[in-house]
């Protein structure tokens, strides 16, 4: 049987990571472009707090994944599913698990990274005025979205383990011949 406390903890992982990426998303560097005293264009970034809400965004995330994965042993671990659609569902969804895990943290990473860099200093004499990069619209957009599908996918995937695991033997009836006198 899957348990409810598991599923509640996990729940509460993924709601505080997605909550951690839409945030994120909304406090993104923006930069404009300011002359100082001697002539140099340089770009002036405002805070950079999404960078830290998107790498606390991806360690929870992968704190919910490595719990549902100790859980269920990772699916090759500990002893073989009976078979059912339960394990076929559990097979399926462990996989989609992992790849949409993947793509959320590849988001949350990829955006931490790109909203942490900041252009330098250009000189005003060759005109070369700095572009004062910021990160795309959306990347931790996405992130919170794939960390949803992700919440949902291993949810499932635990609950479908648990049923492949301890649900009744699937072959009820004598699947043997008897060799023996009458």
């Amino acid at each position: 049987m899957a348990s409810s406390l598991l599923l509640a903890v996990v729940f509460v992982f993924d709601l505080i990571a997605f909550a951690l990426a839409v945030a994120a998303e909304q406090r993104r560097n923006t930069a404009k472009l300011v002359v100082d005293a001697n002539g140099r264009k340089y770009c002036q970034y405002d805070s950079d707090i999404a960078t830290g809400l998107g790498v606390g965004s991806f360690f929870i995330l992968v704190a919910s994944q490595v719990i549902i994965m100790i859980v269920t042993r990772c699916l090759c671990c500990g002893k073989a599913m009976r078979p059912s659609g339960s394990r076929s569902w559990a097979i399926c969804l462990f996989i989609t698990t992992w790849v949409t895990f993947i793509i959320a943290a590849a988001c949350l990473l990829a955006g931490s990274v790109r909203n942490a860099y900041h252009t330098k200093y250009r000189d005003l004499l060759k005109q070369n005025a700095p572009t004062c990069e910021t990160m795309r619209k959306g990347v931790f957009g996405a992130g919170a979205g794939f960390i949803v599908l992700t919440g949902i996918a291993s949810e499932i995937y635990y609950v479908s383990f648990s049923k492949a695991n301890n649900g009744p033997p699937p072959y009820a009836r004598d699947t043997g011949v008897r060799m023996g006198n009458l």
